[in-house]
């Protein structure tokens, strides 16, 4: 039985709802609003061209037969020419096309994480219904240079040769560009899965791919329980090129949610090539001007609007960032082509991704001497910069001195000490995917491999040695650790200490730290911090 005052305060508290809803509906005015209506004059791939339309805006969006989208794209005095977002075979010549008085928004919101969206918000994953309460406009302006604080905490992603080499900051645009079947998607997935635990929403946004590329990606996601702080945004091959030219915008939005309100956010374009095809063939289609390889005039500008608005925001914003790693394929390793030197000019720095690495089964591929990385060094952890300060150099002269070595019979004994080094180095910076580095275990590697700890072994035990060196960090040197990363110098004495730990670790794994049966060294073993059992 319910008591009189749980009675009394459940009859307030209807008779207030009552209340406030009567309030609401005396004010309520109801308005008729008339939406501009036309005809469609043409219907082509992908694009039509419709009548009647008028006070139509530039990127509004219209309504089709059957519930379809589409963008206005040309503004010409006789016509509209508009692009399709959903498949248009079921549009005729003289079917109905409606104003929405609105441009092209996106839902944007942390129900998108852990979902797999089409850039109108559309859900893919069979998961229902995405429910949002905001709204934005894809197209966006760049927040102004007096918002804009620089780019100092780094973005790590787990890949040492990336980490130590050519490091990313938050905020920062960086470009990853190299032949098909490169790895460039790879080292985007391991970038995501670092970041677990570190409080960076993921946003992978998939231009023009095949659907079963995008389900492997997801579940490689989920399986790394990598869901939980990213999301997909997803534009097939098999849709409208409107629909591709959108999906970055889209993403864009998306992450700016997230920065705007003091997070750190991470959009990933795959790939930009795909989507300067989708914008050169729909102007094509509606008869732009071309210019230089059939692009049209401003696929510059199309580019440089959407990565300008990755930033890093200053305390009064919020000091949240968002940092774009676009993606761009290129052909028979020509660097020089139109899309990818127009994307290398707006980015600050990339990575480059070399088939001849691939090939040689250097992974990831990447090629040291032609990345690099404008803002990174200013975003590098201090230990980083002790240890492997001067890595980057030494290594790009090592892969130029092993290419000259190759017509040479004689090498002097410091050219061959060099090319022994060079080649335990490269060793050192393989990684198989999914297999991503903390921090500490990054340093003690670059340290073992700068002073000398892998020289006098074989290249291919390289590997085992460095899975020994990341037990005995994390087994003896976890509050170096929360130093390194806080962003703390490394001592000499610690410097000493781990040097000392890794060389004894590899002594034992090679049996050199094996004494004699009867010979009392327990105590050495001890102090050492090495047990007797193999």
């Amino acid at each position: 039985m319910m008591s009189d005052n749980e009675a009394k305060y459940l009859t307030d508290a209807l008779t207030g709802g009552i209340s406030a809803l009567e309030a609401v509906r005396e004010e309520y005015e109801p308005r008729l609003r008339a939406l501009p209506t036309g005809r469609i004059a043409y219907v082509g791939e992908g694009i039509a061209k419709a009548t009647g339309l008028p006070g139509a805006r530039s990127e509004e969006l219209v309504e089709l037969l059957g519930g379809k989208s589409g963008m206005v794209f040309n503004l010409d005095p006789e016509e509209v020419g508009l692009v399709l977002l959903d498949r248009g075979e079921e549009i005729d010549v003289g079917a109905e096309v409606r104003g929405t008085g609105r441009v092209i928004d996106t839902p944007v919101g942390e129900k998108l994480i852990g979902r797999i969206v089409d850039p109108l918000g559309r859900p893919r994953d069979g998961k229902g219904r995405l429910r949002v309460s905001e709204r934005r406009p894809i197209e966006q302006s760049a927040p102004a240079i007096m918002d804009r604080a620089p780019v100092e905490k780094p973005l790590q992603t787990g890949l040492k040769v990336i980490d130590a080499l050519i490091p990313i900051g938050r905020g920062q645009r960086e470009l990853i560009l190299g032949d098909r079947q490169t790895g460039k998607t790879a080292i985007t997935l391991d970038t995501i899965i670092n970041q677990k635990g570190e409080n960076v929403v993921c946003i992978y946004c998939a231009i023009g791919q095949r659907s079963s590329g995008v389900a492997r990606l997801a579940e490689d996601l989920s399986k790394h329980e990598a869901f939980d702080y990213s999301f997909i945004v997803v534009a097939g091959g098999d849709d409208t090129p409107g629909l591709q030219y959108i999906a970055p915008y889209a993403a864009m939005t998306m992450g700016e949610y997230f920065r705007d309100r003091g997070d750190d956010a991470l959009v990933i374009f795959d790939d930009l090539s795909v989507h300067a095809k989708a914008y050169r063939e729909m102007s094509l289609l509606l008869r732009r001007p071309p210019s230089r390889e059939a692009y049209p005039g401003d696929i510059f500008y199309i580019h440089s609007r959407l990565l300008e608005r990755a930033t890093h925001l200053n305390d009064e914003k919020g000091g949240g960032s968002l940092t774009a790693l676009p993606i761009v394929e290129t052909q028979a390793q020509n660097l020089s082509a139109y899309i990818p030197t127009n994307l290398i000019s707006i980015t600050d720095g990339q990575i480059y991704l070399s088939p001849s690495h691939y090939r040689k089964g250097i992974l990831p591929a990447v090629d040291v001497g032609k990345s690099v990385s404008r803002v990174g060094g200013k975003t590098q952890l201090p230990a980083y910069r002790d240890i492997a300060g001067d890595l980057r150099l030494s290594y790009s002269q090592f892969e130029e001195l092993e290419s000259f070595s190759r017509f040479s019979t004689r090498l002097d004994k410091d050219t061959r000490r060099k090319l022994d080094r060079g080649r335990r180095i490269r060793e050192a910076l393989k990684q198989p995917q999914y297999d991503t580095y903390a921090v500490t275990e990054q340093i003690a590697v670059l340290l073992a491999v700068t002073t000398g700890l892998f020289d006098e072994l074989e290249p291919e035990e390289v590997g085992r040695a460095e899975e020994v060196i990341r037990k005995i960090v994390h087994k003896n040197f976890s509050d170096q650790a929360e130093k390194i990363e806080k962003g703390d110098d490394l001592s000499d004495e610690e410097r000493e200490r781990l040097a000392d730990a890794m060389e004894r670790a590899l002594k034992k794994e090679a049996g050199e730290g094996e004494t004699t049966e009867g010979e009392d060294s327990g105590g050495e073993r001890e102090e050492a911090g090495v047990s007797g059992d193999r």
